[in-house]
């Protein structure tokens, strides 16, 4: 287990790198799981002989990597570490999680289901008249027990002129509704992708803190006639994804990793001639 003073693979490790290093570790040795509790930051301070300053730099690294997860006056947790989304990828959000395994749980919470009038934006995205007929649905998508994406989806009335809502409320996948109901599947789709500071909202309902960026995805899903039938925004907690694109003949070579898994290192120039 990392100490002070200690090394990794050769390298001498600054003192808040071997805060990160031993919690990795300790997680390891002690064969810890998702949502099992950290030392305190008082704990960790006497364990790897830092400073308090150290280990909360080591902590805030842990945590922007999603390996850890900290609640205000609960404590610190084994995190579920970052979900890797491919948002390009046609059908539900569980069909756009990369590298999910079998045990990987999706859970769709309704939060609002009603009828208004498109604005012109929504409108022209969907090739339909200002003021026309939509619906709104307004979903939270959680992984596991974690709360990840907050959604909204606008769906014209003239293609999709009744929805369930019991349906819905109960968790089950819109998309396939709409195909099932509609035949309406997701040929193509359109995306722009923008970084933004959290809202309150977005903050309350994902669990962010008070400075974190979102994610949001706007996109238009087409059929194979090219109809415009679904018009979303999602809104993902930016430090707790990694979106990976690819285009449609994708061989999925790349694989997440941390930004010093990222590196060049020179030729040792003793041993260069």
């Amino acid at each position: 287990m990392a100490r002070a003073g200690s090394r990794v693979d050769g390298e001498h490790l600054l003192r808040y790198q071997q805060v990160y290093q031993y919690v990795l570790d300790l997680i390891k040795d002690q064969h810890l799981h998702p949502g099992d509790k950290l030392p305190s930051t008082t704990e960790l301070a006497a364990l790897t002989q830092v400073s308090m300053i150290s280990v909360r730099r080591g902590l805030s690294e842990l945590e922007q990597e999603g390996k850890i997860d900290r609640r205000q006056g609960l404590g610190t947790f084994v995190g579920h570490g970052r979900v890797v989304a491919a948002p390009n990828r046609t059908g539900g959000l569980l069909n756009t999680l990369a590298y999910r395994t079998p045990q990987t749980t999706l859970r769709s919470e309704l939060l609002g289901l009603t009828v208004g009038t498109a604005d012109k934006n929504i409108a022209a995205a969907m090739s339909i008249a200002p003021g026309a007929p939509v619906w709104e649905v307004r979903r939270l998508r959680h992984v596991g027990m974690s709360a990840v994406v907050l959604e909204r989806a606008m769906l014209p009335l003239a293609l999709v002129p009744a929805l369930d809502e019991a349906y819905l409320r109960a968790g089950n996948s819109m998309y396939g509704y709409l195909e099932s109901q509609y035949e309406l599947t997701d040929s193509v789709t359109e995306q722009t992708f923008e970084v933004d500071t959290a809202t309150d909202e977005q903050r309350a309902i994902l669990g962010l803190k008070d400075d974190a960026a979102v994610v949001r995805i706007r996109g238009i899903s087409f059929d194979a006639n090219g109809t415009a039938f679904d018009c979303y925004e999602q809104v993902y907690g930016a430090s707790n994804f990694i979106f990976y694109v690819a285009s449609a003949d994708r061989r999925e070579l790349l694989r997440p990793g941390n930004s010093d898994e990222w590196l060049v290192k020179p030729f040792d120039s003793a041993g260069s001639s």
